[in-house]
């Protein structure tokens, strides 16, 4: 599905403060540096809102608090580009743009959030479909008829699909399961268990699903036609410019203010001094904030193989995963799948990224919160922490790393827009407190 042209401003929000949008530029060109950067952080000016992290969180906040109250922002990131985990680049030799962080997928049902998002792009037709390895057989998945009728060697109808799965998973009750690998049996049943769910699972925590507990899984769901859409969302697609031509375009606006490589913390006493009466949204990591006082949360991170291959096509799929123990990494990515309008790609190379998942160590990138019992009590303290933090200093935590909650881009973004709404907007507009949603 298309998107249609960008949006025209919501009525009532002053639209000439942004600027004109730029040419269009060949897809496959490495993206420009953002708009706005500035060299150092700058003191002389006053700004009204300070944002931490210039991911889909941290620059819907800037964009609206701009375009919306034209207040004036400045974004701190951390690292050398915007756009956090979303942040796309092309490849040198080939030009095929990698999504540097994994691969990110956009999907929504939200209709605010395909209107707000369609501001700064158009999207593609791109429907994410994925393929399973097994013992060398490429399945469909997520599980469903197709598989089903692969996997067991005959037709299914949903009827006989729901009875096979029935009595399979009658094996285990699920009320009595002691563990994770229980848990799935009672629910799909042992063979699809053990063909796509046991070894991916170990790889993705380093630890036996034996060893996991039950409550890790509630459902494994299992679709009873031969749909292999991987979303259901009434809304996908990829950005047709990329993904860092989309953030770009949401920092593009003359009242926002960008600078990388910089630490908030190097720099937040010089740049509160100077803006006094200016809250923070902050997206960063919710236990550095408070210097890991109750403890350090758990999360799992991954790392990348990215690789040119001299072949036109490597797996004739986007994503294929790897579900078996001796293959080490979970997935392959293969990035020229993701945008197959682009002509302007290689016959002859292709670049493809392997995935592995370990837990988090360190200086690792975060990515997703392993939430055991004790993260969720440490969780527990830091939210209450977090609630004294903006009464007392006016600091709002949001996004994926500030609420260690996972966020799909979409929920992020709506994330977000909840915030400018319920927060920000009384704050400018009326003087109320700042108080941290509870939950969050």
């Amino acid at each position: 599905m298309h998107a249609p042209a960008h949006a025209p401003p919501c009525r009532g929000q002053p639209s000439q403060s942004r600027r004109p949008p730029h040419p269009a530029r060949p897809v496959a060109a490495i993206p420009p540096a953002p708009p706005v950067r500035l060299a150092r952080v700058n003191t002389d000016t006053t700004y009204d809102l300070f944002v931490v992290g210039s991911g889909f969180f941290g620059l819907t906040v800037a964009e609206r608090m701009a375009e919306q109250l034209g207040k004036r922002v400045l974004v701190v990131e951390r690292r050398d580009h915007i756009g956090g985990n979303a942040y796309s680049e092309a490849e040198p030799e080939t030009g095929i743009e990698v999504h540097k962080y994994g691969a990110h997928l956009f999907h929504t049902s939200n209709e605010r959030v395909w209107e707000y998002v369609n501001r700064f792009t158009d999207f593609t037709g791109y429907q994410h479909r994925v393929f399973a390895m097994h013992k060398g057989t490429a399945y469909q998945f997520p599980m469903g008829l197709g598989l089903i009728t692969q996997f067991f060697g005959k037709y299914y109808s949903p009827d006989d699909a729901r009875a096979l799965i029935k009595e399979q998973a009658a094996e285990i009750d699920a009320d009595a399961a002691a563990n994770m690998e229980e848990k799935a049996i009672s629910l799909i049943g042992r063979p699809l268990y053990e063909a796509f769910v046991r070894d991916y699972t170990a790889k993705q925590w380093q630890t036996d699903p034996k060893n996991l507990p039950a409550s890790n899984i509630t459902r494994l769901p299992v679709r009873y036609t031969f749909n292999n859409r991987y979303f259901n969302d009434a809304y996908e697609g990829l950005p047709v410019e990329g993904y860092t031509k989309w953030l770009e375009n949401m920092a593009d606006h003359e009242l926002i203010d960008v600078v990388t490589d910089t630490d908030w913390f190097d720099v937040r006493d010089e740049l509160r001094a100077a803006s006094p009466d200016a809250p923070v949204v902050y997206t960063g990591p919710l236990d550095r904030y408070f210097d890991y006082s109750e403890g350090q949360l758990g999360w799992r991170t991954l790392d990348f193989e990215t690789e040119v291959l001299p072949t036109g096509d490597f797996q004739g799929t986007p994503v294929m995963n790897y579900n078996d123990a001796e293959v080490p990494y979970t997935r392959i990515h293969e990035f020229r799948h993701f945008h197959p309008e682009r002509g302007e790609y290689p016959a002859d190379k292709t670049v493809i990224m392997k995935e592995y998942s370990r837990f988090a160590e360190g200086s690792d990138e975060p990515y997703y919160p392993i939430n055991t019992p004790d993260d969720r009590d440490m969780l527990a303290k830091y939210r209450e922490r977090a609630a004294a933090e903006a009464r007392d200093n006016k600091v709002l935590f949001g996004g994926r790393l500030g609420t260690y909650q996972y966020l799909d881009m979409h929920m992020a973004i709506a994330s977000a827009l909840t915030m400018v709404d319920n927060k920000l907007v009384p704050y400018f507009t009326e003087g109320a407190a700042l108080e941290q949603e509870r939950g969050h």
